[in-house]
């Protein structure tokens, strides 16, 4: 069974940092590519970021560039979503997921996903 947990998530002013983590179980790890996408209230799904499954490749939204970083630890079945410069518009639910399609031009295709983790920027 394909689980996904996500956690790192809270309150931070703008301009601040947060780290996300996406623990995964019950699949292949290593055989997929991985995504973080965001919903905020009123808004459209949004895909962040995405990793390929080796590690080789990684695309980020536009309004993302530059200020966040993903990577992944195969050995540890876990993605990270390392944010920085954080902007009140970041505020959303971010989820991770499993890819089922790497294009190699923005990150779409979600297969499964966790819960979710809040992530509030205000002051």
């Amino acid at each position: 069974q394909v689980q996904l947990v996500e956690s790192g998530g809270g309150l931070v002013q703008p301009g601040g940092s947060l780290r996300l983590s996406c623990a995964a179980s019950g699949f292949s790890f290593a055989t997929y590519a991985i995504g973080w996408f965001r919903q905020a209230p009123g808004k459209e799904r949004e895909g962040v970021s995405c990793i390929s499954r080796n590690d080789d490749s990684t695309l980020y939204a536009d309004s993302v560039k530059g200020r966040f970083t993903i990577s992944r630890d195969n050995a540890k079945n876990t993605v990270y979503l390392q944010m920085n410069s954080l902007k009140p518009e970041d505020t959303a639910v971010y989820y991770c997921a499993t890819m089922l399609v790497w294009t190699g031009l923005r990150c779409s295709s979600f297969g499964s996903w966790g819960q979710g983790t809040q992530v509030t920027v205000s002051s």
